[in-house]
C-alpha cells in the first residue's frame, strides 16, 4: 500500500461566471481581474494549482452567456503569479499539436516553469460544431489523443521533430525554446477506451468528484492498469469536488439546499449531450448535476474539521490533489484557506508521526 502523500489543494479557475446552474448570479464576474485577484488569494492562503478549464461555450450558464479562452488567461496568471501550478485544459479535436507546443512552452518561459496540462477528449458536439473542432466516435478520440501527446512530447525534446502517424504527420519541425520543465501531463476518464489510453499516456490522472468507496476503486484501479502497462506509478490521483464551509451543520445543509433548488433553464440544455456523449461509469442524475463535475459527490460539506477529516480520508485512500470549487468563489476560497487548510496540515502530521 502506497504511503498518503501530502495533498496539494487546486482550485477551479472561473472562466465561466461560477458553478452553479441554478443560481444566475454567483458575485463571481467573468473578468480577468476577478480570476487574478483569486490566484493572488489562493497563492497567499496555501493553494498549490489552479486549473483553468477550456470550453468555448458556456456550459455553465447557458451558450449566450460569457466565457473566457483558457489558453489567454493562462498566460496572463502566469504572469501576475509566482507559486501557483497552472494546468491548462487543452482539447485535441481543438489544438494542432505543433501549435501547442510552441503555445506551451512560452507560457512555461512566462511562468518559470509552472505549466502543466490536463487532457481532456471532448464530449461536446455543438461547441465543436460551432467552433469547427474536431469530433469523431468516442474511442477515436482517444486514438487520436494518444498521438498528439506523442507529437507533443517529441516536439518538447527532439530538434527537429519527425513523426508518422495516422492523425498527425512530419518529415521534421523544430520547436524552440524547449520548456524549461517538461509538463505534467493530467487525464480523465471513465470509459475503457479512456482508461486504457490514460493509461499509456498520462502522469497524473483526474476523476470527477465521487465518494470515498468509488475513489478508493478507481486508484486501485489505475495503479494496477500502469502496473500491468510495465509503467511508472502514477505521480498523482486528482479529483474535483465543491466544498460548502459552515460554521454548523446546519447552515452547510441549508446552503445545499438553496444551490440544488433544480429549475429548467437554458443551463441544463447540454445536460442530455453529456451524459449521452460520455460514458459515464457513475449515473448523474439533474439535481446532482446542478453543481459542475459531480462536486457534491464527496461530500466535503460541513464545518471546518468535517471537511478536513474528509479531505484526509480521501488523502488515505490515494486522493493526492483535489481541484475545488466554490460560490461565492472569492470569499469561500478564502474561507476554506484560514479554516481548512490548516486543520488538513494538522491531520497529516497526526498521522505521518
Amino acid at each position: 500500500m502506497t504511503s498518503p502523500q501530502r495533498v496539494r489543494f487546486g482550485y477551479w479557475t472561473p472562466i465561466f461566471g461560477g458553478w452553479l446552474r441554478n443560481v444566475d448570479d454567483e458575485q463571481t464576474p467573468v473578468s480577468f481581474a476577478h480570476i487574478a485577484e483569486i490566484a493572488r488569494v489562493a497563492e497567499e492562503g496555501g493553494f498549490d494549482l489552479t486549473l483553468i478549464p477550456e470550453l468555448n461555450l458556456n456550459d455553465i450558464k447557458g451558450v449566450e452567456a460569457p466565457s473566457l479562452d483558457a489558453w489567454a488567461v493562462t498566460a496572463g496568471l502566469a504572469a501576475v503569479t509566482s507559486k501557483l501550478e497552472l494546468m491548462t485544459a487543452v482539447r485535441p479535436g481543438f489544438h494542432n499539436p505543433f501549435h501547442t507546443a510552441k503555445q506551451a512552452a512560452t507560457i512555461d518561459e512566462i511562468s518559470g516553469g509552472r505549466f502543466t496540462l490536463n487532457v481532456v477528449s471532448a464530449w461536446w458536439a455543438e461547441e465543436a460544431k460551432q467552433y469547427e473542432g474536431l469530433f469523431s466516435a468516442h474511442d477515436d478520440r482517444y486514438a487520436r489523443t494518444i498521438e498528439w501527446v506523442e507529437v507533443l512530447r517529441g516536439l518538447w525534446s527532439e530538434t527537429p521533430f519527425a513523426y508518422a502517424g495516422e492523425y498527425y504527420r512530419t518529415e521534421g519541425t523544430y520547436t524552440e525554446p524547449k520548456p524549461q520543465v517538461q509538463p505534467r501531463l493530467y487525464a480523465g476518464g471513465e470509459s475503457e477506451a479512456g482508461r486504457t489510453a490514460i493509461t499509456r499516456f498520462a502522469d497524473a490522472y483526474l476523476t470527477h468528484g465521487g465518494t470515498l468507496e468509488e475513489l478508493s476503486a478507481k486508484v486501485a484501479d489505475m495503479r494496477q492498469r500502469r502496473a500491468s502497462a510495465g509503467g511508472t506509478p502514477f505521480e498523482a490521483f486528482g479529483m474535483a469536488a465543491y466544498a460548502v464551509v459552515r460554521d454548523t451543520e446546519e447552515e452547510a445543509q441549508a446552503e445545499i439546499e438553496r444551490i440544488t433548488d433544480v429549475r429548467g433553464g437554458a443551463a441544463y440544455g447540454s445536460y442530455q449531450e453529456f451524459v449521452s456523449k460520455s460514458k459515464l461509469d457513475t449515473p448523474v442524475d439533474l439535481k446532482e448535476y446542478s453543481v459542475s463535475n459531480r462536486g457534491l459527490r464527496p461530500n466535503l460539506v460541513g464545518t471546518p474539521d468535517q471537511v478536513a477529516e474528509r479531505i484526509v480520508a480521501f488523502a488515505n485512500v490515494g486522493v493526492s490533489t483535489l481541484l475545488l470549487q466554490f460560490s461565492p468563489h472569492l470569499p469561500e476560497l478564502q474561507r476554506f484557506a484560514a479554516e481548512v487548510i490548516p486543520r488538513v496540515r494538522r491531520l497529516e502530521a497526526q498521522r505521518d508521526a
